[in-house]
């Protein structure tokens, strides 16, 4: 996986257990967006605790704090791997801008 942390952050740090708010915009690797917070929820969203989200979101996340931003790669099997619900993401490696709103708990 590489990372760039565009803004550390100053707020909380997530844990496994941690809610959190995120706003972000991920896309397939030839530059083509794929899903977005932005414009549906404009305050971000709400996901499970982290320790239920995909793998590289696991590992890229900790690396900010409450108010930060990353830019993630993810490879394939860091990301839904070769059999996701529908295989619309079978075996693509992702690219996300994450902004970290609010660590829950």
């Amino acid at each position: 996986m590489f990372y760039e942390i565009v803004n550390a952050g100053t707020g909380a740090a997530p844990t496994g257990s941690s809610t959190l708010t995120v706003k972000y915009i991920a896309y397939y690797m030839n530059g083509s967006p794929y899903d977005s917070t932005y414009a549906a929820y404009p305050d971000g969203v709400t996901t499970p605790p982290l320790n239920q989200l995909i793998p590289g979101w696991q590992q890229g996340l900790p690396k900010i704090k409450e108010g930060g931003q990353i830019r993630l790669i993810i490879p394939s099997s860091l990301a839904y791997g070769c059999n996701p619900n529908g295989g619309v993401l079978a075996n693509q490696p992702l690219y996300f801008n994450i902004q970290l709103v609010k660590v829950g708990n």
